[in-house]
């Protein structure tokens, strides 16, 4: 136990000394291997970038089944809306599928390949694809969520509040079981990060792009956390602002703040070796495994 602490404390020195992408190559390595099957590479549209990976809860590690399917969580990363892989997320989909939840990970295009609203579509592609598909990996459709982190959590905002980009994909609003946002910019005009700026057409931008626009009570089930302070994006404007409209519309809401992680640990803290900073993991597994209640 000791030598585990030992090796814990050590990981998460190295990971605040590097930069993020070694820091994601560290986590990745301590992530274990035996508590899911994958799949990946999987095409859910026609450009090499719309691309997904699915992982499965291993029965092996302990975990049974439900008769009627594994609730189905479709994750979109961070990134700006300019850089992000997949395959650098491995984490969250052994964190969840470890927890007896189908995972679907998906790549998306990103800037300069396109801007503002192009990714959404194909954001709402990879969800229709886990509608019809995610049964094939034990999944159960009448338990689907969108969940995101940082840009990724606004992709996430929009297919949840704006009907239009799921519509589009034959999915409504309606058929989400909930989402969860993590740290999402939902409420960020004038736009301030100059490498999101070329994004949304800045300072022309255009209208309707505000997650917050879209609070209403058609909206599903909401789970929205992020750190306390954040230097990237303000939790009271974007975060808590949320939250406040949502509920005020009558949309049952969980938020999480919590005071011992960053913009980045946030999502960090799906990895083992820093699970203990904050329950995150812990959190949004209770959200999702309270869908049946419910409903």
């Amino acid at each position: 136990m000791l030598r585990f602490a030992v090796i814990i404390v050590v990981s998460i020195a190295v990971i605040v000394a590097v930069s993020a992408c070694s820091t994601l190559s560290i986590i990745n390595g301590l992530t274990p291997s035996d508590t899911y099957v994958a799949t990946t590479n999987i095409k859910y549209g026609t450009d090499p970038r719309e691309r997904l990976d699915v992982y499965q809860p291993q029965p092996a590690a302990g975990l049974k089944a439900p008769r009627d399917g594994y609730p189905v969580v479709v994750f979109f990363y961070g990134g700006t809306w300019n850089s992000g892989e997949r395959k650098d997320y491995r984490f969250v989909g052994e964190a969840l599928a470890s927890q007896g939840i189908v995972v679907v990970i998906a790549d998306y295009r990103l800037y300069p390949q396109v801007r503002y609203p192009e990714f959404l579509k194909d954001c709402a592609r990879a969800v229709a694809w886990a509608r019809r598909e995610a049964p094939n990996y034990g999944g159960n459709t009448a338990r689907l969520y969108i969940m995101g982190h940082s840009s990724g959590a606004y992709n996430a905002a929009m297919l949840a509040l704006d009907p239009r980009w799921l519509k589009a994909e034959g999915v409504a609003i309606s058929d989400l079981a909930g989402w969860l946002g993590l740290a999402g910019p939902y409420d960020f005009l004038p736009i301030t990060n100059v490498e999101a700026q070329p994004v949304f057409f800045h300072p022309n931008y255009p209208a309707g792009s505000q997650p917050i626009s879209y609070a209403s009570k058609v909206a599903p089930r909401t789970f929205l956390g992020a750190a306390a302070t954040d230097a990237l994006v303000n939790p009271e404007r974007n975060t808590k602002q949320l939250a406040e409209k949502l509920s005020a519309a009558g949309v049952p809401v969980t938020l999480k703040i919590y005071p011992r992680v960053s913009h980045t640990t946030l999502i960090g803290a799906f990895a083992r070796p820093l699970r203990s900073i904050e329950p995150v993991l812990k959190d949004v597994v209770k959200f999702v495994g309270e869908d049946i209640a419910a409903q």
